[in-house]
């Protein structure tokens, strides 16, 4: 018969927390566990990002344009200033 998806049974240790969160999110789409981590684990597997974001993601990866971590607003306020002028 055409057009039959064979699945085969499996099983996984899985963290509690992360189980939980999994059935959270599932509950919140609507969908059974099963079809949740089946299409997460799909979106996973063959989702492939565009150039720009692989080059944006090599760009991170590299280390080279690191964005500057702030504590205080008014630092992070004239820095962004600065740029501008």
């Amino acid at each position: 018969m055409d057009g039959v998806i064979e699945r085969k049974p499996i099983s996984f240790r899985l963290k509690t927390d992360l189980l939980d969160g999994l059935r959270r999110n599932a509950r919140r789409q609507n969908r059974t566990l099963n079809n949740y981590v089946e299409s997460v684990l799909l979106d996973i597997v063959y989702h492939e990002p565009n150039d720009v974001t692989k080059a944006s993601i090599g760009e991170a990866m590299s280390g080279r344009n690191r964005n500057k971590a702030y504590t205080d607003v008014d630092e992070m306020m004239n820095d962004i200033l600065d740029e501008k002028e």
